[in-house]
């Protein structure tokens, strides 16, 4: 595993945190933490609108072009994505990638058209997964409504439509702190090749830990742990051996 995300979600300008995608508390400025996480060396931060697709709004624009004024790693905007105009915008205001979920669920071609206008590299597909049975379905609009789609099915044509990368939000993990599911991660991982991004889950170092040794997950979102100081980006960082190392200096030019 290489890439430590800071992952923020988004509500009426604040950064939340809920159980299930549910029970939602505020918890604190998006601009002061997002700075903090860069300034503890986190390798990519995930700013994500939760209820934008909910109510068909994308006001987080102006959001991603403040951030970009003091945090210098690559930033994924996520939530409202719904054309091509909406990922300009986004990359105008300073995003390096695009997340999207119900956008392209309704309308696959999308992916084809984005990267073929920008190349794969900007577009990550975010799913949100809930196990059903033996497998799991698609949920849109912040897992308030499913789909009847099989995530494992999905993800595979999402990669032959052209996606870069795949953040994968277990519905049934998200908030509660007891672990990644494992069994969705290596299942996705035998069957596509690109870089898969885990969300939600983590409680303590171990679940990253055993993460990292039963997937080939390439990255892990990281909200709760961070958000309430249960673990530290570097010491994250010291049980990865493939992670990437970025030490903060507050003496650069551009602090």
């Amino acid at each position: 595993m290489q890439r430590i995300i800071a992952r923020l979600d988004i509500k009426n300008g604040h950064v939340i945190k809920g159980i299930h995608l549910e029970g939602q508390r505020k918890i604190g400025d998006p601009l002061e933490i997002a700075k903090k996480y860069y300034q503890n060396s986190v390798d990519e931060i995930l700013i994500m609108d939760s209820v934008a697709s909910l109510y068909d709004r994308n006001n987080i624009f102006d959001m991603i072009s403040q951030a970009c004024k003091s945090v210098f790693v690559p930033i994924t905007m996520g939530g409202g994505i719904r054309s091509i105009d909406d990922v300009k915008a986004a990359l105008n205001s300073g995003a390096d990638k695009v997340a999207i979920n119900s956008a392209i669920v309704n309308n696959p071609e999308l992916v084809n058209k984005i990267s073929n206008i920008y190349g794969s590299q900007i577009l990550v597909a975010s799913i949100e997964a809930k196990q059903k049975n033996d497998n799991w379905e698609v949920f849109i609009n912040n897992g308030r409504e499913p789909t009847g789609i099989n995530v494992i099915n999905w993800a595979k044509e999402l990669e032959r439509r052209g996606i870069g990368e795949l953040l994968i939000t277990s519905i049934d993990k998200e908030g509660t702190q007891r672990g990644f599911d494992l069994e969705l991660y290596s299942s996705l991982g035998k069957e596509v090749n690109v870089p898969i991004i885990a969300s939600v889950g983590a409680g303590n170092i171990n679940h990253i830990k055993y993460l990292d040794k039963n997937t080939n997950v390439q990255g892990i979102a990281l909200a709760s742990v961070l958000h309430y100081e249960k673990l530290e980006v570097n010491e994250i960082k010291s049980v990865l051996p493939n992670s990437l190392i970025r030490n903060f200096k507050p003496n650069d030019n551009n602090y």
